[in-house]
């Protein structure tokens, strides 16, 4: 019954968010980056995504960032991430919000989306500031800035490091404005996208949870469905449309 009431939902509204997590990437094997996952010769990925980490030792988190380039470069989307994209042409008002910086959403043809945590394949100078798009793999150690010649950086959004104001902002504004926030394979700790249901919630909305456990924000949406995003999604998105 839930999973017919969330598609009758997700059918009928004008105004659809959508937050997507790790989870949605998984389908595709891509590695968290994160506990387990994110070792790599011995350093955790907190060690390494940090801006004092960059400043310390550039070349080595350069050498740890081709490697996810290359390892998520043999990825393709999903029928989740293919389903999210083709929901611009069905819904009035779509936007998706990501947590993952791996460019999925992307190759798999989203264009209204916000990548709150940046983005693997775009690179930022230090110096002037000029955000590019880079596929080259693997990038020369060190890079340097076309344009100025400035040590570039991942356009990333390390720890310690606040989103962008402009993304919040929009956030902000389709949050509260839907009818339907979907909230796909997030776990719902990491702030302050934890706090997006809350807010779409408060605003009217109906939130709907797909993810393969419980999660902390699992008693508070109104439909909270159990599976794999890449069955689920396609199931909910292309239903009524």
């Amino acid at each position: 019954m839930s999973l017919l009431e969330a598609q009758s939902r997700l059918a009928s509204a004008q105004a659809v968010t959508i937050l997507t997590g790790a989870g949605i990437s998984a389908d595709s094997g891509v590695p968290t980056f994160r506990g387990t996952d994110g070792l790599w010769r011995n350093f955790r990925a907190e060690d390494l995504a940090t801006p004092e980490a960059f400043e310390r030792d550039p070349r080595l988190v350069w050498e740890w960032y081709n490697w996810r380039r290359e390892l998520i470069a043999t990825k393709r989307p999903n029928s989740a991430h293919l389903a999210i994209a083709s929901s611009e042409s069905r819904i009035g008002n779509v936007w998706l919000i990501t947590q993952n910086v791996d460019g999925l959403h992307r190759a798999a043809g989203s264009t209204r989306l916000s990548e709150i945590h940046g983005n693997i394949w775009m690179v930022r100078c230090t110096e002037c500031g000029a955000v590019t798009e880079n596929h080259l793999i693997p990038l020369p150690l060190l890079p340097h800035c076309g344009r100025c010649g400035g040590l570039l950086r991942p356009h990333i959004v390390w720890f310690g490091e606040s989103l962008r104001e402009e993304d919040l902002a929009r956030c902000a504004k389709q949050l509260q404005a839907c009818e339907v926030l979907l909230v796909i394979g997030t776990s719902g700790v990491v702030y302050p996208a934890a706090g997006f249901a809350s807010v779409a919630k408060e605003a009217g909305a109906c939130v709907i949870e797909v993810n393969l456990d419980q999660t902390p924000q699992s008693d508070l949406v109104d439909i909270a469905l159990r599976g794999r995003a890449k069955d689920l999604v396609p199931l909910l998105l292309q239903a009524g449309k």
